[in-house]
């Protein structure tokens, strides 16, 4: 019946699932867990007509123009420039941390001396991080370095990644940047928007196909099975010859065979307000105030005219197996380590394609994710 199977429908799947229904007219049955596509990008509209994202806000931002071209054949764009404040010592300041910020925080004889000294070392609009500014000879400098990471940076992360600011690998705060500019834009990429529409209309546009089968509200262990010694894919009861796409978690593809791979995970609370907006840009980072590390006001991504906004609340925490969504990988070198003993058993099944952030135990921005399965489709398909 089929030549293809994908198992998930985020980006990832869906790209990979268009792309053999429309060059190569092949037949694919798409597998989806939830009950609906588009895996976390997933948006919808509610009664008073706010597009709300469902998982989390995501902004669509990048410099592979073959990305954006790409994703253009299903949708019209909206130019979007991403702005972010976070919420310092009873005040909201630009992040990246800049040269604005600088001027929001500090008196501004401070302020006027540090960028002064900044202009004199570094091009304008560059970034330079925080270890940098610490190795100058300078105690300005040394200040500004340590306000950032003990403000912006380091209590943020802990809450992020359920981490005592102690255990934060100094290597990652090394890279915090502090841009030597005033453009307060969160993202530097050269497309920057949002589809006008949503992103589920995207989905739809990429899987509504004849060539394209949709199983929803469907684990992928209900019709598909591998023989972990064998190395073959059985898919109901009968040896599966064709190709498997898979964009799902790979400990949990394989039994959890060699043991679980750490995940972060959160807690989503919406709330509505009547009120026509909370906040004055889309995303408030608060660092270093309440359990949550930030709140998203979705009004401002897809502007509508109503008396009502809806606001989102994100509360990290530890991925519980089998009842929490895993969002995000926990690089660590033990994690590391075992999802190369995962990826290296992968290999053992001739007909697999592992793809995608919880596949391939990797962070990818939504381009990022367009851009490698456009690759693999090309490399391996």
């Amino acid at each position: 019946m089929f030549d293809y199977i994908v198992v998930g429908s985020g980006f990832a799947g869906s790209v990979i699932a268009e792309r053999i229904a429309n060059v190569l007219n092949k037949k694919v049955l798409v597998i989806e867990k939830r009950n609906h596509i588009g895996g976390n990008c997933y948006d919808y509209k509610n009664k008073d007509g706010i597009i709300i994202h469902k998982y989390g806000p995501h902004l669509f931002h990048t410099d592979y123009k073959e990305a954006f071209d790409y994703l253009s054949n299903f949708t019209d764009w909206r130019i979007y420039h991403h702005k972010v404040l976070a919420f310092i010592d009873g005040k909201k300041v630009p992040v990246p941390f800049n040269l604005n910020s600088l001027y929001e925080v500090f008196p501004e004889s401070l302020a006027s001396r540090i960028e002064k000294k900044m202009l004199e070392r570094y091009p304008y609009n560059s970034r330079v991080s925080i270890l940098e500014l610490r190795k100058k000879n300078d105690e300005d400098l040394k200040f500004l370095a340590d306000y950032v990471y003990e403000k912006v940076f380091v209590n943020y992360t802990a809450k992020q990644w359920g981490l005592k600011p102690e255990e934060i690998d100094p290597e990652v705060t090394a890279r915090v940047p502090i841009l030597i500019g005033r453009d307060d834009r969160y993202f530097n990429d050269k497309y920057q928007a949002v589809p006008v529409e949503g992103y589920h209309k995207i989905f739809e546009r990429m899987l509504f196909h004849p060539n394209i089968k949709l199983l929803l509200n469907t684990d992928y262990k209900e019709v598909m099975q591998l023989d972990l010694d064998s190395r073959k894919i059985y898919f109901l009861g009968q040896e599966f010859r064709g190709k498997v796409i898979f964009t799902g978690m790979i400990d949990e593809l394989f039994g959890y065979r060699f043991g679980q791979l750490p995940y972060r995970s959160l807690d989503l609370k919406f709330e509505t307000l009547e009120m026509e907006y909370f906040q004055e840009t889309a995303v408030v980072n608060y660092p270093n105030d309440y359990n949550f590390t930030r709140i998203t006001e979705f009004k401002h991504i897809h502007p509508v005219d109503v008396e009502k906004t809806i606001i989102l609340k994100e509360y990290p925490k530890a991925y519980r197996a089998g009842r929490d969504i895993p969002y995000y990988p926990m690089f660590t070198k033990e994690s590391r380590e075992l999802y190369l003993k995962y990826r290296e058993f992968a290999e053992n099944f001739k007909n697999l394609i592992l793809v995608g952030r919880l596949a391939e135990y990797k962070y990818y921005d939504m381009d990022d994710i367009v851009k490698r399965a456009l690759e693999v489709f090309e490399e391996r398909i």
